[in-house]
């Protein structure tokens, strides 16, 4: 199959007029703004809206769980997916996906109520098209944007995500829960309208290359397993994927113990602990503004390195402190170090990853995230239980520091110049 050009694009077709690059890329970050301030809202609805009906913790919990869980159950399947079909339209399909569930919901509310049930289903479809649409938007971005634009686009679109699901999100969706659930239903499925229908603005073509001419086809798990190979064989990949699935262990821990330890240990009120929260995504918000500028005073590999630093002061400090302003700055640093990694190791698989497995390798990878997730604030709240929430933050912060030595050891600045572009080795292969 031909290769892609910079642009998205195929060898020997008409150029775009303009800077396509940069067009893509603002159709992405305007898509990104729009889905995750509708995510951002309706992560804050669905478990709020869940309260009003049931007294049962296990219930409202099962409501948000509903969101995320999909990500452990059928991310590999969706990869499949990703790598099989045209980007975009999977992008409309999952968005599509969420006006159903919106429409459904926003009519229910307006004509009787809406019950539990209705709750759960919605929330099902809802985290389907999340996993969908998040193996589908970060595939997409290679053949969108040319690789020397990737790290700012990366940047602009974790800085979307950032604002919508950590400031604008939360803060609308309580304004508009305030004035009626109808009208906050409402806005999500506008929201989702209006960045299904930006894709329209998108240029190149997006589906995944195919298997070479000849090659026998692939059974689903076949080709789920082709791309866990790929992953666990290259030792960079390896690596990063290892150490996030420890740094994102660290970050349950900490979301899910943070409010009883402010509550309890700190002695915080809402406001102050208003404050712990919005110090993680301004810290995530800087990072993305500063990513481009740290990466050319460090480089890449040590502004990833700086976030193993920054989640293991994140955990620390609530080990070693009361301190309102001190757990507020741990936070900061682990934001800001988040955002880092991100941006990175998105710039640096997209490249690494050949396209016809990055759909694949974006489930496996999200996998060892979204996965660790809930175990680390599962473990932290059975330490916590057994020997007080300081010492286990300080647990937790001691697995982040863990990371530091695989890291440097493997993720070499001889190892990185090894790995070829995906073009330059066969497909479906290691470097």
């Amino acid at each position: 199959m031909p290769e892609r050009t910079e642009t998205g694009g195929r060898p020997g077709s008409p150029a775009p007029r303009g800077n396509p690059g940069r067009r893509n890329t603002a159709v992405l970050v305007g898509f990104t703004a729009a889905t995750n301030l509708a995510d951002g809202v309706m992560k804050m609805a669905l478990p709020l809206l869940a309260a009003r009906l049931t007294d049962s913790p296990a219930q409202v919990t099962a409501v948000s769980l509903t969101l995320t869980a999909p990500w452990l159950l059928i991310a590999l399947h969706i990869g499949v997916l990703v790598d099989r079909f045209d980007r975009r339209r999977l992008l409309w399909a999952a968005n599509g996906m969420r006006l159903a569930a919106m429409g459904w919901l926003t009519a229910a509310a307006v004509t009787g109520g809406v019950t539990l049930g209705q709750l759960f289903a919605a929330g099902a479809i809802l985290g389907v098209a999340d996993v969908l649409a998040s193996t589908s938007a970060s595939a997409l971005v290679p053949a969108a944007v040319p690789a020397a634009g990737r790290e700012r686009a990366n940047a602009w679109i974790v800085a979307a995500e950032t604002v919508g699901q950590e400031f604008a999100g939360p803060f609308v969706g309580g304004l508009l829960l305030a004035a009626g659930t109808g009208l906050a239903l409402g806005v999500i499925s506008a929201s989702y309208a209006v960045a299904a229908l930006s894709l329209l603005l998108l240029v190149g073509r997006f589906r995944a290359a195919g298997p070479a001419p000849g090659a026998a086809p692939a059974s689903v798990n076949g080709r789920i397993a082709e791309g866990l190979r790929f992953l666990w064989r290259d030792q960079v990949l390896r690596t990063l994927s290892l150490v996030v699935a420890v740094l994102a262990a660290v970050w349950g821990a900490w979301l899910a113990l943070m409010p009883l330890h402010a509550q309890q240990a700190m002695e915080l009120g809402p406001r102050q602990y208003g404050i712990v929260l919005s110090a993680l995504g301004v810290g995530g918000l800087a990072g993305a503004v500063a990513v481009t500028w740290v990466n050319r005073l460090l480089g890449a590999r040590w502004a990833m390195f700086a976030d193993l630093l920054g989640t293991a002061a994140m955990a620390a400090l609530p080990a070693l402190t009361t301190s309102l302003w001190a757990v507020a700055a741990g936070a900061f640093l682990g934001g800001m170090g988040g955002t880092l990694w991100t941006v990175n190791a998105r710039t640096l698989t997209q490249r690494l990853v050949p396209d016809e497995m990055l759909g694949r390798f974006g489930a496996a990878a999200r996998l060892f995230t979204f996965g660790a997730m809930p175990l680390g604030a599962a473990l932290v709240g059975l330490l916590a239980e057994l020997i007080g929430t300081r010492p286990a933050f300080g647990a937790f912060a001691v697995a982040a520091a863990a990371t530091l030595v695989p890291f440097l050891r493997n993720i070499t600045p001889a190892a990185l110049r090894s790995h070829q572009e995906p073009s330059a080795r066969p497909s479906g292969t290691a470097p």
